[in-house]
């Protein structure tokens, strides 16, 4: 009888290998908005690390948290790495690339996991002003593709990134808009 349950208990983990193994090796969010704005105003926001406390989700979470800033203040070899209660974690990003329609993040978690990423922001011209899209691309290892069997990746950041981009939003809005005329006494 034990044996049987022992070869039943084998079976099962052998299909659960099998089946994490199955799972795709990468990962794709993405999220959108349209910027009423030109998308000067939004890359500028993205462009400098310096901005990110105005917009980015995360930062609101631990108040407390560590930032420091590398590298050139904005653009291309930009750094920005952040030490945080267990909400945000412990990480850093880079500006790998800045075009005035694209910017490139290398994205590196430390902690509470350990996984490199790529954040991609695009800034497209369109009649109503800037559509402006948020994505994240991923590889998944075994760790990673069993993470993925219980938790969507999607689901997990894809809310972060609509507030985010709409906060983005009221930002690079208010950036935009010329000053108010004050009238003469």
């Amino acid at each position: 009888m034990l044996k049987k349950i022992l070869l039943g208990v084998a079976a099962l983990l052998v299909a659960l290998v099998i089946v994490i193994a199955l799972q795709p090796s990468t990962f794709h969010v993405e999220r959108s908005t349209v910027i009423a704005a030109p998308p000067e105003a939004a890359h500028a926001q993205v462009n400098d690390f310096h901005a990110w406390q105005g917009w980015s989700p995360w930062e609101k979470l631990d108040p407390d948290m560590k930032r420091t800033f590398e590298g050139a203040p904005s653009g291309v070899g930009a750094r920005y790495a952040w030490v945080g209660r267990k909400e945000v974690g412990e990480g850093r990003m880079t500006i790998e690339k800045s075009e005035p329609q694209k910017v490139v993040i290398k994205l590196e978690f430390l902690k509470p996991f350990e996984a490199t990423n790529t954040a991609t922001f695009t800034f497209e011209s369109i009649p109503s002003g800037t559509k402006t899209t948020w994505a994240m691309d991923g590889k998944n290892d075994f760790m990673g593709k069993a993470f993925h069997l219980v938790m969507d990746m999607d689901k997990l950041v894809g809310g972060d990134f609509e507030r985010g981009l709409a906060n983005l939003k009221a930002k690079a809005e208010a950036s935009s808009k010329p000053p108010v005329a004050s009238a003469a006494p």
